[in-house]
């Protein structure tokens, strides 16, 4: 049986958030490269298929290569160090990001820190409803370019217009889901049913204090 564990969203985002503006602040390669492992680690923990991982490594590429030459031609100081540096520190963002993208659907981070920090419901159920019109949104483009088409013109994605007819239609839509929302008994500011709250996972708030400090430890010793 393959190993799986998968840590709280709202545990994962904080150390996700104190490790990135740790790493903005100093630099360190060994720190970056430390994140970079423990965050690939994690993603294989989680059966994150490889070919995905495989792709965002690849498309982050010419950035990195951007990034490394930007300081090795151009940079100064240590030219070599610098660009290291920034190189595995852009490394280190995309695993971090990875790590809550592709471990967590929207749904779960949105409900587990609407749990855990009392976001507001309307905040969070208007997050959700937006995430759940993205397929709608994406096929009234492509009906909007095939009407815009049949008389002879073509709108690309960079058009202007493309994305003007695209918020007039979305603004109807607000309209339906407001009624929707209002229609399954949803209103803004008034008492709705709870999830019963859980305690905090002791056990993996400690493990994080763990890999929290040894991430501090490689800052300091490099």
């Amino acid at each position: 049986m393959s190993l799986h564990f998968k840590l709280e969203p709202t545990l994962l985002i904080i150390l996700v958030l104190l490790c990135s503006i740790e790493i903005s602040f100093v630099r360190s390669i060994d720190g970056n490269i430390f994140l970079i492992l423990v965050g690939l680690c994690y993603l294989f923990l989680n059966r994150v298929h490889l070919r995905k991982i495989i792709w965002l490594l690849i498309i982050s590429t010419p950035l990195a290569f951007g990034t490394w030459s930007s300081f090795w031609l151009f940079g100064t100081g240590n030219h070599f160090m610098n660009a290291s540096i920034y190189t595995t520190r852009l490394y280190a963002y995309l695993i971090l990001g990875a790590v809550i993208t592709l471990t967590e659907s929207p749904r779960a981070l949105l409900m587990n820190l609407h749990v855990r920090f009392n976001l507001s419901n309307t905040f969070v159920y208007g997050i959700l409803a937006a995430l759940n019109l993205l397929e709608q949104v994406k096929h009234q483009i492509k009906i909007i370019q095939y009407a815009a088409q049949l008389r002879g013109i073509k709108y690309h994605l960079w058009s202007p217009q493309l994305y003007l007819k695209t918020i007039l239609s979305a603004n109807y839509w607000a309209n339906d889901l407001t009624n929707a929302m209002h229609s399954h008994g949803f209103s803004e500011g008034y008492p709705r049913t709870e999830v019963e709250k859980q305690s905090w996972p002791l056990l993996q708030i400690g493990l994080l204090i763990i890999i929290f400090l040894l991430f501090n430890s490689v800052l300091f010793l490099s």
